[in-house]
């Protein structure tokens, strides 16, 4: 489909919202006409409120012409001055393509790449147009498979997509608005015929009759319905613009295969899932280890340490690139499957261009280290930032789980300290323990209405995975206070804890130890033990 036959049926589809928008007021009109001619007076005016009440959000639905402006991502521009050998490639891929280069490349924290265009006149002028493209995705990948990216993206300038999408945006944004209108317009009649009926039980509790079960399901019914009018209308429109999204997406692949080559562009497909979860599990596991206690890596490392944890983890990673999603990520997602789109660029012939550029993406910016850290600057919220930084990966692992140790938060903590009336600390609790007393205790914990009814051995075995996570927690937030244990930071594994060896110079299986201080007959001797460290160390 030609650039003209797409603006075509884009604009048809946006003059379907303002057609259904005009007849939907016609049919308004049309019965409220009907009404006052036929219905009774008090009948007629109350039912004219009402669609009076519905006309609204038609009306502003119609009359928001404007496109909704595109906010720039957040991010750090950077001029030809900053990155000239960036630039240069964009330049260079541009040219190949066929199409003109952005005049803005803003470098982002997200494993992705993406192109804009600020077009006129509903994007049949062109205008100023933007390169974003995510640090971590440059992290992970070699030059070869960025140009790939670049070029995809690239291809949709070349395709007139970006111009295009001015008029799809528009119609999306027009038929959720009016859907959003008219569903929080039902949403609060709901909440004053809620606020209504409760105002009228408690009258009736005062006087000491029964009161009534809320129900607002028929409050904002007229509201939800005009809405389910406007959702299939956008069910339709959603899926009229889906295909032509899906080919387009098809035709960058294409052109990225044509000039990067074609094994580039499907290992680039094949990494960028495998990126983007990993990338969520370092921000989940590493950047963000300290946040809630205030506390962040070296300046630099809130992204740098994610190309550290993709070195120490290729073994981990590999089998992922296999394991491509076969489904788009929803039924509206504009871009088909991975492994549909890979399957395509795979069955391309032979290129002979596999061992081209096979430098790490992430060396074509000046001073990664310094983009890094002015990246931090650029996307960390002013809060964020005002964060206490760390000398290095180690002091963040101590600090944080020092810190998280001793909150005391655990179920068990909770427990003890209203069993006994006092602070809940390990000793305390092997005290409990040893006089006989834990299932005691164990009632106390927060459980199911089954386990609260359980007896005996069943009710042991309910509460006993709660006692063991608990007491875990417990032991090691003692060991810290007592200086008896460390963190091991690691980017191959998850920190483990280093505890002090058994009376008999083994390794120490805090589990074990765990497991028969909650057995159903406990024995808290190798808890004992690992208190007692310190102070045979301190003999010898």
């Amino acid at each position: 489909m030609g650039t003209t036959l797409r603006a075509l049926r884009a604009l048809l589809l946006l003059a379907g919202f303002y057609l259904l928008g005009v007849v939907l007021l016609a049919l308004l009109a049309g019965g409220d006409y009907l009404l006052h001619r036929h219905a009774p007076s008090s009948l007629a005016v109350k039912l004219t409120i009402v669609s009076v009440l519905l006309a609204i959000p038609l009306v502003r639905g119609l009359f928001m012409l404007r496109t909704p402006r595109e906010e720039e991502a957040a991010g750090l521009p950077v001029t030809e001055t900053d990155e000239p050998e960036l630039w240069r490639t964009v330049r260079d891929l541009a040219e190949q393509v066929g199409t003109r280069a952005p005049s803005r490349i803003v470098l982002t924290a997200d494993v992705n790449a993406a192109v804009s265009e600020d077009a006129r006149l509903l994007g049949l002028l062109p205008g100023p147009r933007r390169l974003y493209l995510g640090v971590p995705l440059m992290q992970g990948l070699s030059e070869a498979q960025l140009r790939a990216v670049l070029a995809h993206e690239l291809g949709h300038y070349s395709n007139s997509d970006t111009r295009l999408s001015a008029l799809t945006v528009r119609g999306r944004a027009q038929v959720l608005r009016t859907i959003t209108h008219f569903e929080q317009r039902a949403d609060r009649s709901a909440a004053r015929e809620q606020a209504r009926q409760e105002k009228k039980n408690a009258k009736a509790e005062a006087k000491g009759k029964q009161a009534k079960d809320v129900d607002t399901g028929h409050a904002g019914v007229t509201y939800r319905t005009m809405a389910k009018i406007y959702v299939g209308y956008a069910r339709l429109y959603f899926r009229a613009t889906l295909a032509v999204s899906r080919r387009q997406e098809y035709a960058a692949d294409a052109a990225a295969a044509r000039i990067a080559g074609r094994d580039a562009t499907a290992s680039a497909l094949r990494e960028i899932p495998v990126l983007d979860a990993a990338f969520g599990f370092y921000m989940g596991s590493y950047a963000t280890l300290g946040a809630d206690k205030g506390l962040l890596p070296p300046h630099g490392q809130v992204f740098g340490g994610f190309g550290r944890m993709l070195s120490a983890r290729r073994l981990d990673l590999a089998g992922m690139r296999t394991d491509l999603p076969s489904e788009p990520s929803s039924p509206y997602d504009s871009h088909p499957p991975i492994a549909d789109r890979v399957r395509r660029i795979e069955e391309l012939p032979d290129d002979g261009r596999a061992d081209e550029a096979r430098g790490a993406a992430l060396d074509l910016l000046s001073a990664p280290g310094r983009t890094l850290a002015a990246l931090e600057d650029a996307v960390l919220t002013d809060e964020v930032r005002r964060f206490a930084r760390t000398r290095d990966w180690q002091e963040l692992l101590d600090r944080s789980m020092a810190e998280a140790l001793a909150s005391g938060d655990t179920p068990l903590h909770g427990a003890l300290r209203q069993y006994t009336q006092e602070q809940p600390t390990l000793p305390a609790l092997l005290d409990v323990i040893e006089d006989g007393r834990l299932w005691q205790l164990a009632k106390r914990l927060p459980m199911s209405p089954e386990a609260a009814a359980a007896q005996g051995r069943v009710f042991r075995e309910f509460v006993r995975p709660t006692l063991h996570t608990s007491l875990v927690s417990m032991a090691l937030a003692e060991l810290d206070a007592r200086s008896l244990l460390r963190w091991e930071f690691s980017w191959e594994r998850s920190a483990v804890p280093v505890l002090p060896p058994a009376a008999d110079g083994t390794e120490t299986d805090l589990d074990a130890a765990v497991g028969q201080a909650v057995a159903d007959t406990p024995d808290t001797a190798p808890l004992r033990a690992l208190l007692t460290h310190h102070d045979r160390s301190t003999e010898v």
